[in-house]
């Protein structure tokens, strides 16, 4: 039994920015994912929160220190509240005034971008932001582009439910214990996995594949490993650096 289709181009894995083109702009920002379809990304990879009004907000961490300097909690504030925040100005200041964008906001804004949306989880995942983000890819997403990964697969359970026909991906990292995670993936029916590069070797990819699973490898920055990724039919590359990532891409595959 096989998931929703993945979202494919022919004879080319697709790239898409890690949080946009973050390598040169804010992370998870408009700049961010501007920046990485004018490099060429076929889409981009992004986070998601669901703040306290409801919204799912984009942003990497539960807190906005790291990003806006500001020691609050994304899911106890409004989203009037996050929108004060300046989520540009530590990357430099011609970046100064990104603001975080709503989900919708990203959704209407890149009609044409593949969209893997992560659901952020501190462990006890929110079930309301899996039918938040249910409601908006089926009503402002068009078919196809959108795909929803998480590494909390209950939460990735509760999505899947809500949405049945939007493709899932199960992330995991090395050192994670890939067994268990592989029978829960039996359960989702997934339609790709989201493994970290390190674990992205050959015979794995292969056995991925024999499963009927696309994957959709973290973080490709190398360009040699791009390539050989590439040659080895891997679906997805999701990079800081998508215009590098890209050209690496049609060296080794002539698209």
């Amino acid at each position: 039994m096989s998931g929703p289709a993945f979202p494919r181009v022919e004879g080319r894995p697709l790239v898409l920015g890690h949080r946009g083109a973050s390598a040169d702009a804010p992370e998870n920002t408009l700049a961010a994912f501007h920046l990485a379809m004018a490099r060429g990304a076929d889409g981009f990879e992004l986070d998601v929160w669901r703040c306290d009004s409801g919204e799912p907000v984009v942003i990497h961490d539960a807190g906005a220190a790291r990003t806006a300097g500001e020691p609050l909690d994304v899911r106890r504030e409004p989203l009037a509240r996050l929108k004060r925040l300046d989520v540009g100005a530590w990357k430099g200041p011609r970046h100064a005034g990104e603001r975080i964008p709503a989900l919708a906001e990203v959704l209407e804004a890149f009609p044409g971008a593949v969209v893997d949306v992560e659901l952020k989880s501190d462990g006890l995942g929110d079930p309301r932001l899996a039918a938040a983000v249910a409601r908006l890819v089926r009503s402002r997403a068009g078919s196809g582009r959108v795909l929803v990964s998480s590494f909390d697969y209950a939460l990735l359970a509760a999505f899947r439910l809500a949405a049945p026909e939007v493709p899932v991906g199960l992330l995991f990292a090395a050192g994670r214990t890939w067994e268990v995670r592989d029978r829960l993936g039996a359960v989702l029916v997934p339609s790709s996995v989201h493994p970290e590069l390190a674990l992205c070797g050959d015979d794995r990819i292969a056995a991925w594949h024999r499963r009927g699973l696309a994957i959709c490898a973290w973080t490709v920055d190398d360009a040699a490993e791009a390539e050989r990724l590439a040659r080895a039919g891997v679906e997805a590359l999701i990079s800081n650096e998508p215009g590098a990532t890209r050209e690496a891409v049609r060296r080794a595959t002539g698209r």
